[in-house]
């Protein structure tokens, strides 16, 4: 029940991971922002057995101790976030977030000129890496904001159309870009399609879409024969001061995504 991709819509490359037979093995060496990561974490041991050799019996149990309460620590976080987030993509932000504050805090035990090496390492890394979004599309289309308007002024495709317009370059959008395409797989049929327009690369479109770059957030709009007819978040809430969450569940109740696969089945 796929909806057929318009002519225009840009085509997506394969993707990359889909014809490796390890995927995130894959990812981790050809992708900065893991390798890098990995290599910073590993160093830690290189570090550690290059130290223990000029402490006292008591400052290695001393370092030990913190080493297990920080493992286990990690361990509990890990496990919550691992129910709690939606994507690996959030997960994976967040373990090396808390990966990071704790080998800070145990390296401030072997020496503070280590720790401060390590700080700025993670500045280092922040400024010249970003996590990798997901780079699947399902069954949603690339769009630019002109082919976009081009497929509503024509008025020949899908009756609906949910449009994702992201900011690739923002760690929230990166954190959910998985659930648009996982969306898409399941309600995508010749009665609704799914596009994706990267604002990032077109941000003089965003004014015209009534889009603010300054939020944190992805916008969802969903077009009923062009005319947009309910968004999320909403317009009107200020996005500083209130930060909904972007989930499966919120974003199919709220454009009442079960209701309309039915529909489509009934009809």
């Amino acid at each position: 029940m796929a909806a057929a991709k318009p002519k225009m819509a840009v085509p997506v490359a394969e993707v990359k991971n889909g014809s490796h037979p390890l995927p995130w093995l894959n990812l981790m060496v050809t992708e900065p922002f893991y390798l890098f990561h990995l290599l910073m974490l590993f160093s830690y041991f290189v570090v550690r057995s290059s130290a223990v050799q000029d402490f006292s019996p008591d400052l290695s149990l001393h370092l030990l101790r913190r080493e297990i309460q920080a493992v286990l620590t990690l361990s509990v976080l890990s496990a919550v976030k691992f129910v709690r987030e939606e994507t690996w993509e959030a997960f994976i932000a967040d373990f090396l977030f808390y990966s990071k504050v704790f080998l800070f805090a145990v390296t401030l035990v072997i020496d503070y000129h280590v720790a401060f090496c390590y700080l700025v390492a993670f500045v280092v890394i922040f400024v010249l890496a970003q996590q990798p979004p997901y780079d699947g599309v399902g069954e949603s289309s690339h769009l630019t904001p002109l082919q976009l308007e081009t497929l509503f002024a024509e008025g020949n495709s899908s009756r609906f159309w949910l449009v994702e317009f992201q900011v690739l370059c923002s760690s929230t959008c990166i954190r959910t870009s998985r659930i648009f395409s996982d969306l898409s797989v399941i309600y995508s049929n010749k009665n609704i399609s799914f596009g994706i327009v990267d604002l990032g690369h077109f941000p003089n479109a965003a004014e015209n879409f009534g889009i603010s770059l300054s939020g944190p957030h992805t916008t969802y709009i969903l077009y009923e024969n062009g005319v947009e007819v309910s968004r999320f978040p909403d317009i009107n809430i200020d996005s500083k001061a209130f930060r909904p969450a972007i989930t499966k569940s919120i974003l199919c109740q709220h454009f009442e995504l079960d209701k309309r696969l039915i529909e489509y089945i009934s009809s």
